[in-house]
């Protein structure tokens, strides 16, 4: 049984959410907050398995109820909104302070979309419960973590697009990666991040909104630009045709996902081999891998998030299992070696 507090700061939203959450069984609701001072204390008291959170609530709203939780009882936390764009850039930021995921709140029981939302957060529900989360200290502190030592990049050309995927804990990693690119890098970016459906419009401009790149939504058969941020549109696999132009698919979904991971790394690898340049971040599961494995064996350079930084050690893992990895880095170090690679250094060292 996942053991689950419910902290929002309307009875009738934690009413409907306790009902879709105790519908089959296997979840149960044992405690409520309606502000965010009430959920730190209701987590150090119940020790709930996961946190399901608002983002608007008096005295503390989610956000700092999220960063409190992570400081004083590391615990699961999925943020739950509406889907405007404040609420969208509240709850990615709140995957900043340490919450594993956002998703939309289950509204309208009438609604078309109301079954779905409510079985994708029940999924999630159960997936997330048993996530390690880490302590988040108050005061920043960075441990150093030593790169393993990487495989020198068989370059036969200089790389051309950078595709990136990531899916649970991928928000704040990507903002990372992406602050510490310069405006004038001198190659597209291509991403995939698995996100709720509704999310990935406020998702791009949240990035936009921290880092110098400018980030857009692709668009089918668009040519990609140097420096540009491309991001994988709602339920649309983004892929790469030749002459280094975008390329949605409406193909059914790659073990679950649409957009996929595995999709990107694939067609990129095949239209661009040495000259392309993969990343792959945090997240839970194998997508990625399978195509990280076409991309590598065409000559791609992959780069992925190590274990000690990544929320979870999923997708990356797998793609080191299957030998698809030329290193493995800190979060903080990727987009070093990415401004290296792209200057034109080897990547071996």
């Amino acid at each position: 049984m996942i053991r689950v507090l419910v902290a929002d700061d309307s009875a009738t939203a934690r009413f409907l959410l306790r009902a879709v959450l105790e519908a089959e069984g296997d979840i149960r609701v044992i405690a409520e907050a309606h502000d965010g001072a009430e959920a730190i204390d209701s987590v150090e008291r119940d020790k709930p398995d996961l946190v399901i959170m608002d983002v608007h609530m008096p005295i503390i709203d989610g956000l700092e109820a999220t960063k409190q939780i992570m400081i004083r009882a590391p615990t699961p936390i999925i943020i739950v909104s509406a889907v405007t764009r404040r609420d969208v850039d509240l709850s990615l930021s709140a995957t900043q302070a340490g919450a594993l995921l956002a998703l939309p709140k289950p509204e309208n029981v009438g609604g078309a979309r109301f079954e779905e939302r409510a079985a994708e957060l029940r999924g999630m529900v159960r997936a997330m419960a048993n996530v390690k989360v880490v302590r988040h200290w108050s005061s920043h502190v960075s441990a150093r973590v030593e790169p393993s030592p990487p495989r020198r990049r068989r370059a036969s050309a200089p790389p051309e697009l950078i595709a990136i995927a990531a899916s649970t804990g991928g928000p704040p990693a990507l903002r990372r990666i992406l602050m510490d690119l310069p405006r004038t890098l001198p190659v597209p970016i291509v991403l995939v991040q698995h996100i709720a459906r509704d999310f990935t419009a406020g998702f791009a401009e949240w990035l936009a909104a921290s880092c110098a790149l400018p980030v857009k939504l692709a668009e089918d058969g668009e040519r990609l630009l140097k420096g540009v941020v491309y991001v994988a549109p709602d339920d649309a696999h983004l892929g790469v045709s030749r002459g280094c132009r975008a390329a949605l698919s409406y193909d059914p979904p790659i073990g679950g996902f649409r957009p996929s991971a595995t999709h990107l790394f694939k067609t990129a690898g095949t239209a661009l081999g040495p000259r392309l340049l993969a990343v792959i971040l945090t997240g839970m599961g194998s997508d990625g891998a399978p195509g990280l494995q076409v991309a590598r064996e065409a000559g791609a350079y992959v780069i992925a998030q190590n274990e000690a930084t990544s929320v979870v050690y999923g997708m990356a893992a797998e793609a080191v299992r299957r030998g698809a990895v030329d290193v493995e880095l800190p979060m903080e170090l990727i987009a070093d070696r990415l401004i290296q690679l792209v200057s034109g250094g080897s990547g071996g060292g």
